[in-house]
């Protein structure tokens, strides 16, 4: 099954980041927090919203940082999806 985001969605997908504490425990991505940091896998054709011309500036395969509880997740095949407006993304990872 694949998403298709509408008008200036984008779908992420978030980057699992397996993390060591000072101690050298490694923790899981289930013990972790949401993970900030995620990939784009696709985005809004954009266009005019609520009155305004609406550019899509992110594209598919940019690692972003997102809000903390912004969006909304859905699960499809197993894989874990995050469904965010552009203004949601607050930083492009370079």
């Amino acid at each position: 099954m694949k998403i298709k985001p509408l008008a200036d969605r984008v779908v992420l997908k978030p980057v699992e980041i397996e993390e060591t504490t000072k101690s050298g425990i490694i923790l899981s991505a289930s013990a972790q927090e949401k993970p900030q940091i995620a990939e784009v896998v696709a985005v809004g054709p954009g266009g005019v919203i609520n009155g305004k011309e609406v550019k899509m500036f992110v594209k598919v395969g940019d690692k972003v940082i997102s809000g903390k509880y912004s969006g909304t997740e859905v699960k499809i095949d197993d894989v874990n999806y995050t469904i965010v407006r552009q203004d949601d993304i607050l930083a492009v990872v370079e």
